[in-house]
């Protein structure tokens, strides 16, 4: 997918968390809303966040969340983690917080920085980072995802909390 998913069943509060439960985030929005919530410019922009439970789901038929070997793949294709997030990030910063060091989308992943939903219920980094959760769990409570940054070009390997709400992109099956 060329971006961020936004498939959204309903709206959780950004208090609501769950590490085995799927919760569905719109970054700043905290109504009840489906329809309000899809009127938002975080929205339209960025997608939904989705904790881990909600993101292996969330993806529609015909469609997967990627592994974390999927997410190595194509960052070596790129040319391997330290220039990975440029060749994947929107270029300028219409989105991307100044400098958007390495941004040429020249893979066509068209990367925003959605930010997250952290594990204490609390939006952060809209504008400056984008976080993707991969299939693969690390046990017990984390999951691999990957983010790019507005400051440096590279692609980051990280293991995030299941209960984080983070962005989705789905690979064909």
């Amino acid at each position: 997918m060329k971006e961020n998913l936004a498939y959204l069943p309903n709206v959780s509060q950004p208090d609501d968390g769950s590490q085995t439960s799927p919760f569905y985030y719109v970054y700043g929005y905290e109504g009840f809303s489906v329809p309000e919530a899809k009127t938002t410019p975080n929205y339209q922009t960025y997608g939904v966040l989705y904790n881990w439970p909600a993101a292996l789901t969330a993806c529609p038929q015909g469609w997967h969340l990627p592994s974390d070997n999927e997410w190595t793949i194509l960052t070596d294709y790129l040319g391997g983690e330290s220039v990975a997030g440029g060749k994947m990030k929107e270029t300028g910063t219409a989105h991307w917080k100044s400098p958007n060091t390495g941004a040429t989308n020249s893979s066509g992943f068209s990367a925003l920085p959605g930010g997250y939903r952290d594990y204490y219920g609390d939006y952060s980094n809209v504008g400056n980072k984008g976080i993707w959760w991969s299939s693969a769990e690390v046990p017990s409570r984390a999951a691999w995802s990957r983010y790019v940054i507005y400051y440096d070009a590279s692609m980051t390997h990280y293991d995030y909390y299941k209960a984080h709400g983070s962005s989705v992109r789905c690979v064909r099956d």
